[in-house]
């Protein structure tokens, strides 16, 4: 498509829809703003004007207007009045991913996606790419950083031979078209986002479409281990290569556990029992990384680990430069990050556990003494997968808009019902005791009290410091 000229509507503002704008600039397009902020209360708005955009409020006659195209900010409901008005008559909707992918020179794309581990996977398969390819390697995506901001600043409308290590979200992958990553994976999935998506069924197909468009010797790594993600490919298959990791079974990245007995007396008898010795990541039958370099907790961890390493062996990266990378990674901040330790208890931010598995996943990581924090955002999501995994768990405190319903579906009058974080963390703070750790995992999103897990998990650290 040429843009010169050509009326877009950018729906939602925020830095994926600033970045939109700036591309959009580039490009020619005649730009109309949708937001629904007031003019007055839009800090970017000298900037907008500066650039012509049209700014607009988020109406229906705003919608009812003819354009040549849409880019609809991810966090917009598509499920609206305002998004019918838009397709019955036909006018394309895409995500800003979509547009800089259309509008960029060719480039070798590493999608990630899936339910949890998508932001700690795609920063470990950026740090060790980076290590060995340097400058010419981004993270961006749901991460926090826009595609249309990497084409911008790194002027990739000219330049070619970049890797882009995206972070996808379903609700980014919704309006794609033409987006062919050349790796792409779903790392695992589980409920999540039901509010948005309207059924799980939408939740679960909106993930396949990271590998909608792949084909010939795009590589798509399929989980072996998870049952949802092997009965969602087989209901839309991979038109690409596949290939594939476990951590349970055979793969061609996996596992590698030697058993060896040892020991015997001076009849012949064994004197020692099995041992598992040589635990190595293993990819097509090279021994790529021993599980002792891994340094960031939990049997998740694990698996973002080996997807990171996959990525990286398909792009030639030697096996030191890997090692080095992971045994300096340590996770990404508000997922399982540790906070501080006072009086022998520990704490650690995991905001970004925005559903139940998430929070699953936090728990395993501790044998016992958990006093969990939950609550946030009404999603509407059962607490069954959490109430069938508290051996860890000592206490729960709820807090938040959904903070009752989530205690009483857990462990009912047993749990602690509060207001905010900040009453949540004092109350944790005065019933731990010496071996415990405090754990905000909210098993939700933030958006009752919160812009976003990340100002969530910001302020547990600041009220944490300050005890």
């Amino acid at each position: 498509m040429d843009f010169l000229g050509k009326k877009v509507l950018v729906v939602g503002l925020a830095r994926s829809g600033m970045a939109t704008i700036k591309l959009l600039s580039i490009l020619g397009a005649t730009i109309y703003l949708s937001e629904s902020k007031s003019k007055t209360e839009i800090e970017e708005l000298s900037t907008l004007e500066s650039l012509g955009v049209t700014v607009l409020d988020q109406s229906l006659e705003v919608f009812e207007k003819d354009y040549d195209l849409v880019v609809k900010n991810p966090g917009v409901p598509y499920k609206t009045q305002q998004m019918q008005k838009l397709h019955d008559r036909k006018i394309p909707v895409i995500t800003e991913i979509e547009l800089a992918y259309r509008v960029a020179k060719p480039q070798t794309y590493i999608a990630i996606t899936g339910t949890n581990g998508k932001t700690t996977t795609a920063s470990l398969t950026y740090e060790i790419i980076k290590k060995a390819y340097g400058e010419k390697v981004h993270l961006c995506g749901n991460i926090g950083i826009p595609l249309c901001e990497i084409v911008v600043n790194e002027n990739l409308l000219n330049e070619e031979g970049h890797i882009i290590v995206l972070e996808v979200s379903n609700f980014q992958l919704i309006n794609i078209d033409e987006f062919r990553p050349t790796f792409a994976t779903i790392i695992n999935l589980s409920p999540d986002h039901v509010d948005f998506m309207g059924s799980i069924e939408e939740y679960y197909e909106s993930k396949t479409r990271v590998y909608k468009n792949m084909k010939d010797d795009d590589i798509f790594l399929l989980n072996m281990d998870d049952v949802i993600v092997n009965e969602y490919v087989k209901k839309y298959p991979v038109s690409c290569k596949v290939q594939s990791f476990s951590l349970e079974k055979e793969a061609d990245i996996y596992i590698k556990c030697d058993n060896i007995i040892s020991g015997v007396d001076g009849k012949g008898n064994n004197t020692a029992s099995e041992v598992i010795k040589n635990n190595v990541i293993t990819a097509f039958g090279e021994e790529i990384l021993p599980l002792d370099s891994i340094k960031a907790p939990g049997k998740h961890n694990l698996q973002n680990t080996i997807v990171a390493v996959f990525f990286a062996k398909a792009l030639g990266i030697n096996n030191e430069i890997i090692k080095d990378v992971v045994e300096k990674f340590n996770g990404v901040e508000h997922r399982m990050e540790f906070v501080r330790e006072i009086d022998n208890v520990k704490y650690y931010n995991d905001s970004k556990a925005t559903n139940t598995d998430a929070t699953v996943t936090a728990l395993k990581a501790f044998d016992k003494g958990v006093i969990l924090l939950i609550g946030g955002f009404e999603k509407g999501l059962s607490m069954d997968n959490i109430k069938a995994n508290l051996d860890s768990v000592k206490k729960i405190i709820g807090f938040g808009a959904c903070g009752r319903r989530l205690v009483d579906e857990t462990v009912g009058t047993d749990g602690i019902v509060v207001e905010t974080l900040e009453e949540a963390v004092t109350t944790a703070k005065k019933i731990a005791e010496s071996g415990d750790v405090i754990l905000l995992s909210p098993t939700t999103s933030s958006f009752d009290q919160y812009s976003c897990f990340e100002e969530r998990g910001e302020h547990f650290k600041k009220l944490v410091y300050e005890l």
